[in-house]
């Protein structure tokens, strides 16, 4: 089920699985009749999931992620290891942050096991509540858990923008002076499409959010090509070695300032490793 659901297809999923497209239909046909709900529909280049389906697939994957942390926790063991860590974040933040401190963590623990999950600030909170993850960072204004939030790091955004198609002529920029401007933003669930929601409603507009992407390489290229301005922090910026053509400029308001916040779940890790990577990850946003 899982893998129609990502390829859209019967036939392509069962190509992928090695399967014959009959075995994997019928294998979908059987589970409808044992649950007494469709899961899929046809559409004309394949399959899209239903309601029912959508929320059986929340539970696929809430198991498929447990048994990969079991075996991944079981491997770490069996090497001697003293444990296994996962940590989820943004990419914002593995970039300007956490990247520098695993590795800090690694010299310091050698016998900790680490993996990162690189999520936005709303699937790392769903993750820390279904125990996939011990250890979630993410931006504060999104927190919905009802978890200890310990303070990490800060951040802000700066307007990225194509020389060739905009200018601005004056630094920093207002939100009056964006609000009829093109924005590429990352998608639903993410820090940035929230600070830019926040400022519309700030003005009484809601975001158009036409263009909408799944990371900040993505954005840059809408961006080089004049489609939009981008919204990025200044070090996530760097790290691509913008050229020439591309430029930046300051925000002037509250909303582009993010604060992200720390929170970790005990059940899978054992509880010192735990704790260890936990204050060695505090000491290093302090």
């Amino acid at each position: 089920m899982l893998t129609i659901a990502e390829e859209g297809s019967i036939s392509r999923a069962a190509d992928k699985l090695s399967l014959a497209v009959a075995a994997a239909s019928r294998r979908v046909s059987d589970l409808e009749d044992q649950l007494g709900a469709k899961l899929f529909r046809r559409v004309p280049h394949g399959v899209e999931i239903t309601e029912s389906g959508a929320k059986l697939l929340a539970y696929v994957r809430q198991i498929d992620n447990l048994i990969d942390r079991m075996e991944g926790d079981a491997q770490a063991l069996n090497h001697g290891l003293d444990g296994r860590i996962i940590i989820g974040a943004p990419k914002a933040v593995v970039i300007q942050f956490l990247a520098r401190e695993i590795a800090a963590i690694q010299r310091k623990y050698p016998r900790i096991a680490l993996k990162i999950v690189e999520e936005n600030s709303k699937i790392v909170q769903q993750l820390l509540r279904d125990k996939v993850i011990d250890v979630g960072i993410y931006e504060k204004k999104s927190g919905f858990l009802d978890l200890d939030k310990f303070a990490y790091r800060e951040d802000r955004l700066v307007l990225v923008y194509s020389r060739a198609h905009f200018t601005f002529e004056r630094e920093p920029v207002g939100v009056d002076d964006i609000l009829d401007l093109p924005i590429v933003s990352l998608g639903k669930g993410s820090a940035v499409l929230s600070a830019v929601e926040r400022a519309y409603r700030s003005r009484g507009r809601l975001f158009p959010n036409n263009f909408t992407v799944n990371g900040f390489d993505t954005m840059l290229a809408m961006v080089r090509h004049g489609l939009g301005v981008g919204l990025m922090p200044p070090d996530v910026l760097q790290s691509f070695h913008p050229e020439d053509s591309l430029a930046s400029v300051e925000l002037d308001a509250d909303w582009s300032r993010r604060s992200y916040v720390l929170s970790c779940v005990e059940g899978h890790a054992q509880e010192q490793t735990l704790r260890n990577v936990v204050a060695q990850l505090l000491e290093g946003g302090a």
